[in-house]
């Protein structure tokens, strides 16, 4: 048996099922995530340890009059299906929904997302538009010629 030497962890716990911040089907609750650049793709890493592929939801919502671009991600963890015969000892992993809204910018190509799960880690590689990537501008004046990054 396991037993939690804690002392704060429980009242906590409940505090957090009241004011329905835990997870624990009381709506959704974010999920943590590492967005980085990676040549010449957005990166966005989730973590979602415990949820089935097939429970995992990507959206792209586009709205052109107020500029609103949202890339959703929307997972559900399920509870475990136990047996008649199985008795939960320790439940600290949270159940629900979990929902990750990013604003994204207008530079990046969302009609190729390319998504992998791996390891409880989802993984959405975002193309950044080609107009979007920095290029070089020749000026020409006389005999020189001039490179400008810009």
């Amino acid at each position: 048996m396991l037993m939690r030497t804690d002392p704060f962890r429980e009242p906590d716990r409940l505090t957090q099922q009241l004011l329905g911040t835990s997870g624990t089907w009381s709506g959704p609750s974010p999920m943590p995530m590492d967005a980085y650049r990676e040549g010449d793709d957005c990166v966005i890493a989730l973590d979602l340890p415990g949820v089935s592929p097939d429970a995992i939801g990507i959206d792209v919502e586009r709205k052109m009059r107020n500029r609103r671009n949202l890339l959703t991600v929307k997972a559900e963890r399920r509870p475990v299906a136990q047996a008649a015969d199985v008795q939960m000892e320790l439940s600290e992993c949270p159940l629900g929904v979990f929902s990750r809204q990013v604003v994204r910018a207008d530079t990046l190509d969302t009609d190729n997302i390319k998504a992998d799960y791996d390891a409880g880690v989802l993984t959405l590689r975002v193309p950044i538009r080609e107009r979007a990537k920095p290029r070089k501008t020749a000026i020409g004046g006389g005999a020189a010629h001039k490179q400008i990054s810009g």
